[in-house]
C-alpha cells in the first residue's frame, strides 16, 4: 500500500481549481441562457435579478482562480463560499430544465 500523502497545495490544485473551472462553465452557460431566452414563467424582474446574481458569482469565481493562480496555490477557499455557488448552479439548472419541458409541451 502506498504511503503518498498529497500536499495541500498539490491538493488545491487538483481539486480546487477543477472545481472553479466548472463553476465557471455552468455560470457562463446560465449566463448566456438567461440573456438569450425569455424565460416565461419568471417575471421580468426574477430573471433579471437572477442574471445578476450569476454575474456575482461569476465575478467572485475569477477572483478566486486569480488569487489560486497568484499565490500558485497557497490560497484557498473557504467552504462557506462554495456552497452559495453550488446553490446557484443548481437553481439555474432547475430553471433551464422547467424551460426545455415548458419548451417541448
Amino acid at each position: 500500500m502506498s504511503s503518498y500523502q498529497p500536499t495541500e497545495n498539490r491538493l488545491l490544485k487538483e481539486i480546487l481549481e477543477p472545481l472553479l473551472e466548472d463553476f465557471q462553465y455552468w455560470f457562463s452557460r446560465s449566463r448566456s441562457f438567461l440573456e438569450t431566452e425569455q424565460i416565461t414563467f419568471l417575471s421580468d424582474l426574477e430573471q433579471t435579478q437572477l442574471l445578476d446574481r450569476v454575474k456575482q458569482c461569476q465575478e467572485e469565481v475569477s477572483t478566486a482562480q486569480m488569487l489560486l493562480k497568484a499565490t500558485n496555490a497557497q490560497v484557498g477557499i473557504e467552504a462557506s463560499m462554495l456552497l452559495p455557488w453550488h446553490q446557484l448552479v443548481t437553481e439555474c439548472w432547475q430553471v433551464a430544465m422547467k424551460w426545455r419541458s415548458l419548451k417541448n409541451q
